[in-house]
C-alpha cells in the first residue's frame, strides 16, 4: 500500500453556511453603485494549479460545455501575482506571432463588451487604478464578490479592493461550498471571483483525510512558521522531508486529474445556480511540475508545464 492509496473518510458533518462580509455601499472608501451598464453576470473559475494536460486527460464533459478549450499561459507562476493580474483584466494569453504586446492586449480588453453584455466599455477609465474589479464596480454598476480557497488570498491581502464581499473559505478545497453564497440580483449584475481549492495540493477532495499527505507550505506558510525554522545563528535549519519519487509524482499528477473528474458535478450544480446571461469564463492561475527536469509544484520555477493552462469561456445558457 503507497503512501496515496489509503484515505480515511471524514465523518459527514452538516456545518452552517458562513455568510461573507459584506461592504455597504459608501463605506470603506468605495462610492455607491451607479446604474448598471451592462447586461451580464460574470464569474471567473480559478482551478488553482491546474495545468493544461491534466485537464485534458480528466474529460469533463460538464465543464466542457461552455465552448472550445484552450492551451494558454499564465502571466505568473504561483498564485498571487497570477490573481493580482486576472484583476487587471489580463486573463491568461495565447502566443501569437509577430504581434506586439499592446495589440493583443486591446483585442483582450475589447472582448468584454462581449462577454459583460455591455457597449462601448470606457476603458480610459481604468485608469490610473489598473483594477477591473473597481471599473466593473464603479462605472458598470456591478456588484463585485470573491470567494477564495487559498490562503495566500485571504482578506488583508491587496486583491481585496473594490469588492463588496469578499470570503475566505472554511476549507482550501470545497467549491461546492461556495454555491450558496452566491447570490444574483434582477436589479445590477454581479462579478464572482471563485478561486477553488480541490486542484492545488494536495488535490483532495472535500471528504479526504489531509493527515496522509506530508505539509508542502506555499509562501503564506513560510511566513507563519519561518521564524521557527532557523538556529542561535540565523541560519536555516534544513527541512529533512525526502522529496517525492518519481512513482509519488505520477500518483498525484492522477490525483489532480481525478479532482477535475469530481469538480465537474460542482460545475453542474454551477451552472444550474447561475440565472440567464451569466458569461463564465474557466481556468487556471498557473500549472504544475510533476517531475519534469526534476521539478514538482509551482512557484521559483521557469517551465511551459508550470504555465500552461486550460481556458474556456462562454455562457451555459
Amino acid at each position: 500500500m503507497g503512501l496515496f492509496d489509503a484515505f480515511k473518510k471524514k465523518p459527514a458533518a452538516k456545518k452552517p453556511v458562513r455568510r461573507p462580509m459584506m461592504r455597504p455601499a459608501g463605506m470603506g472608501g468605495m462610492p455607491p453603485h451607479p446604474e448598471p451598464s451592462a447586461d451580464n453576470n460574470f464569474i471567473i473559475v480559478i482551478l488553482d494549479s491546474l495545468r493544461y494536460d491534466s485537464y485534458m486527460e480528466a474529460a469533463p464533459k460538464v465543464i466542457s460545455k461552455l465552448g472550445k478549450v484552450e492551451r494558454r499561459y499564465s502571466y505568473a507562476s504561483w498564485t498571487a501575482p497570477s490573481h493580482y493580474n486576472l484583476l487587471t483584466g489580463l486573463l491568461p494569453h495565447n502566443t501569437p506571432d509577430n504581434v506586439y504586446a499592446s495589440e493583443y492586449y486591446k483585442q483582450d480588453f475589447l472582448n468584454y463588451n462581449t462577454r459583460l453584455g455591455a457597449k462601448d466599455i470606457e476603458f480610459a477609465k481604468m485608469v490610473p487604478g489598473l483594477w477591473f474589479p473597481e471599473l466593473l464596480r464603479n462605472n458598470l454598476g456591478f456588484s463585485t464578490h470573491a470567494r477564495v480557497s487559498l490562503p495566500v488570498l485571504n482578506p488583508k491581502t491587496g486583491i481585496n479592493r473594490c469588492f463588496d464581499s469578499f470570503q475566505l473559505m472554511d476549507s482550501h478545497n470545497d467549491m461546492r461550498a461556495m454555491l450558496p453564497t452566491l447570490e444574483f440580483s434582477s436589479d445590477r449584475p454581479a462579478f464572482y471571483l471563485l478561486n477553488v481549492g480541490e486542484t492545488h495540493y494536495p488535490y483532495a477532495k472535500p471528504d479526504e483525510d489531509s493527515s496522509m499527505w506530508p505539509r508542502i507550505s506555499g509562501v503564506n506558510g513560510v511566513f507563519k512558521k519561518l521564524d521557527k525554522c532557523t538556529d542561535a545563528e540565523g541560519n536555516l535549519i534544513e527541512d529533512d522531508t525526502e522529496f517525492f519519487d518519481q512513482d509519488k509524482l505520477d500518483q498525484l499528477r492522477e490525483r489532480q486529474i481525478d479532482t477535475v473528474r469530481y469538480l465537474d458535478g460542482v460545475f453542474e450544480e454551477l451552472y444550474d445556480t447561475v440565472p440567464d446571461n451569466t458569461w463564465i469564463v474557466v481556468t487556471a492561475d498557473h500549472g504544475e511540475l510533476f517531475g519534469e527536469k526534476g521539478y514538482f509544484g509551482h512557484g521559483p520555477i521557469m517551465h511551459d508545464k508550470c504555465f500552461e493552462v486550460p481556458f474556456l469561456e462562454g455562457k451555459i445558457r
